[in-house]
Order: structure tokens, then sequence, then C-alpha cells
């Protein structure tokens, strides 16, 4: 393990942990595409995937910066994150729209880490007046963001909607394909008050 004896040796090793999560990233999102099921979100991976890929290329304009090559540290909270993702892609779920809304999940909390990173790695840079690098990074913080927030909008708009959808049709319907008894009761509760309130509008009439 580097010894870390200055802001910039710092920021040298968190451009490392970076450099290799968002190269995991681009084998990554590969197989998130091939499993979402959604139009709109296979799209949304498809645009992040060219974002990603130019994501490493700033990275290594960076190490230049630094008249350092390129190199990367094991990213091991990234690593965790993807394996985590890929066993949630790879469940039995009864819906497509379920396995949607878990892809969903499991890449929102991947951009919420790089968030996290790039805002961090922002700071340190900024204290040390490079510039340049800190263009770099903002540019790509602002990409991590706007991902997040088209995540957001199409769980929201289309694929948490579906997946609610589905967990009420099950509710509603017993294994028989039946409605169950809950609902059935409901349903004959509302027969039973519709019933009263007719007889009473008729005894009103007669009189």
């Amino acid at each position: 393990m580097a010894s870390i004896d200055s802001l910039r040796t710092l920021l040298i090793e968190q451009l490392k942990d970076i450099y290799d999560a968002e190269k995991r990233l681009t084998k990554a999102i590969p197989k998130l595409i091939k499993k979402s099921t959604n139009d709109e979100l296979k799209t949304a991976f498809k645009n992040h995937l060219g974002e990603t890929e130019e994501h490493v290329s700033r990275l290594e304009q960076a190490f230049e910066q630094l008249d350092m090559a390129a190199k990367a540290k094991t990213c091991a909270g990234m690593k965790g994150l993807i394996e985590e993702g890929d066993e949630h892609a790879g469940e039995d779920y009864d819906d497509d729209g379920l396995r949607d809304a878990a892809i969903i999940g499991a890449a929102q909390r991947v951009e919420h880490y790089e968030i996290a990173a790039y805002g961090t790695a922002i700071a340190h840079a900024q204290l040390l007046e490079l510039e340049d690098i800190v263009s770099l990074l903002q540019e790509t913080l602002g990409e991590e963001k706007a991902a997040d927030k088209k995540l957001t909008e199409i769980a929201e708009s289309v694929v948490n909607l579906d997946a609610a959808t589905e967990d009420e049709d099950e509710e509603r319907m017993g294994s028989s394909g039946r409605p169950s008894r809950g609902t059935r009761g409901t349903a004959m509760m509302g027969r039973g008050v519709a019933q009263d309130r007719g007889a009473r509008a008729s005894k009103r009439s007669r009189r």
C-alpha cells in the first residue's frame, strides 16, 4: 500500500481507484443492457456506456496532467457494487418490470458511489490548484449526476409503476386465478351497501 505523504499523493490514489472503477463499469454496463427489458432503460444504459468510456479517457488525461502514466488500483467498493448488481439482475423474477426495478436500484447505487468519489477528488484538486484536472473531473461529475437523474425518471414513470401494478394484481388474484378472499369481501360489502341504499330510496318513494 502506498504511503500517503501529501494531498497530491492522496489525489493520485483516489484517481487510481476511480480509474479502476470506470474500467470495470465499461464491462459491467453491457451486462445490464442485456438483462434490461424496458427500451428506455436499455437506451439510457447504452448512452451512459459511451459516457463511461469517455470518463476513462478523461482520467487518463488527468494522469497526464500529473506527469504520470494512468494506473488502476483495485476499487473494492465498485467491485462489490457490480457483483451485487450482477446478482440482482440474475435472480428469478415473476415479472420483467421487477427485474428492471432491481437493476435501476443497483445502477443508482453505483452512480451515487461515483458522485461521492468524484466530488472528493475535485475538492482535493481544487486545494492543489490543479484547475485542468478539476475541469476534467467536473465534466464527468455532471454526466454522472445526469445519469442518476435519468434513472430516477425511468423508475418513477415506468418501471416502478409496472412492478407495483404486478404486485397489486397478485394481491387481488388468489392462487386459483380468482379474486382473493379480501377482494371478494370488499366487493360483497360494496354490493351490500348499494342494495341497502336502494331499499331506503324505494321506501322514500312509496311515502
